[in-house]
């Protein structure tokens, strides 16, 4: 049986409109953070939330929204997620970002 380690749980809301240098900022954000080789990042798309503007945006045929919101969450060590938020940091313009303290386990090999 494994044990738990420490680690860092990073959530990135924004919204699906969001860019950075052209490309959405969604795909930038998982690009850089496996460059920096983190241990994981996963994208996940909500159908219905609202924002600093308050405005809803939801994914109701009737009310359908270009821009619904999106939650980037990123996993490691703290020392790891602490290096990679000055880098998020450069990225954003809008959103919010928690931190969680988390045990994480790892199955599978290395890279």
């Amino acid at each position: 049986m494994q044990t738990p380690k420490p680690a860092q749980l990073l959530r990135i809301l924004i919204g699906e409109a969001a860019r950075h240098e052209g490309k959405p900022l969604h795909e930038a954000i998982v690009m850089k953070a496996r460059d920096m080789q983190l241990a994981g990042a996963t994208v996940l798309r909500a159908g219905m939330g609202f924002g600093h503007s308050h405005k809803v945006h939801t994914a109701k045929i009737l009310q359908l929204s270009d821009d619904l919101p999106l939650l980037v969450e990123i996993i490691d060590t703290e020392d790891k997620i602490s290096a990679f938020l000055p880098v998020l940091d450069q990225m954003m313009s809008h959103g919010t970002v928690t931190l969680e303290t988390v045990q994480m386990l790892r199955y599978g090999t290395e890279p």
